[in-house]
């Protein structure tokens, strides 16, 4: 009995000499999109907190198609060691470029303070964090230079956003907190009650005390208690979200790089790690009724 080899991949072209498909024995083994402006934009986050920032995405470049990826089965991140937070990244990079994305947001906080710096010099595709966005946006927010920045363990402890917001305001004083508890309470959905207020004071008390004109919401949970941020620092204290700034950072990336799609209607793909009910679940209290399912992949 003869076995059947397999012939070399094939590459069929359109007519602008574009590879559409590569075929092996007459069958397609992988598909390419004709133009790498209709390919989605890839996102990632530890979780379920990097919604915020593809809520604001979405509002920004409503005609983009978006794959997201959360590892809920490794979270939190903020917590981790920068070697296991940088192997993680990695490992989340390679699946949203296996898909065929266009450019990478990481949309963790965390792992945009740690490995943004290693995926960006091994991956083809544009990458974004929101570290940068988010210190351009809070030094272009504050008054005084009185900055105060929270964030989980691992990102306040990589200094990121201090070295971040001192390359664009060198004489800014920057306090920051670590603020590990937020995490569980915006999933949990308690923002609004007395537990999550004493959280925040105990949090915010020594940044309160300094006189910052200004909080940077370091960790995608956060926007999700503003309104308590707001209550116990006061009207004014400026609460600056690095969500809306990578959104304008990625619209103003793709525009230069002649990358944005003229889609009329963009889609949203959602793939986790773990508990894709639970994702759902509580995926809706960030984005809204857009979270209508989620595929778990193995890791």
């Amino acid at each position: 009995m003869t076995q059947r080899s397999e012939s070399p991949l094939q590459r069929r072209t359109n007519r602008n000499g574009r590879a559409v498909h590569e075929v092996s024995n007459g069958r397609v083994r992988r598909s390419y999109l004709e133009t790498p402006r209709a390919r989605p934009i890839g996102v990632f986050d530890s979780g379920i907190g990097g919604l915020t920032v593809l809520k604001a995405l979405i509002e920004a470049l409503a005609n983009e198609d978006f794959i997201y990826l959360g590892d809920t089965a490794r979270l939190p991140y903020g917590t981790k060691t920068p070697e296991v937070i940088k192997r993680y990244s990695k490992e989340n990079t390679e699946f949203l470029l296996a898909k065929g994305i266009k450019m990478l947001v990481i949309a963790c906080n965390t792992s945009s303070a740690v490995a943004l710096e290693s995926i960006a010099e091994r991956t083809m595709v544009p990458v974004i964090g929101v570290i940068e966005p988010g210190a351009r946006a809070a030094v272009k927010a504050s008054r005084s230079g009185k900055i105060g920045v929270i964030g989980t363990e691992a990102t306040i402890a990589s200094g990121a956003y201090t070295r971040a917001i001192q390359a664009i305001r060198p004489d800014a004083e920057i306090y920051t907190r670590a603020c590990p508890l937020l995490v569980p309470l915006a999933e949990e959905g308690w923002t609004d009650n007395q537990v999550a207020e004493l959280t925040v004071e105990h949090y915010l008390e020594s940044l309160k005390q300094s006189g910052i004109d200004t909080l940077l919401l370091g960790c995608t949970h956060y926007p999700l208690l503003t309104a308590m941020f707001s209550r116990v620092l006061g009207s004014r204290v400026k609460i600056v979200d690095s969500a809306r700034a990578t959104a304008a950072e990625v619209r103003a990336r793709l525009a230069a790089l002649h990358l944005a799609t003229r889609n009329t209607c963009g889609r949203q793909s959602f793939f986790v790690t773990e508990t894709p009910d639970r994702f759902v679940r509580v995926g809706r209290r960030f984005l809204g009724p857009q979270v209508e399912s989620a595929v778990r992949i193995e890791r």
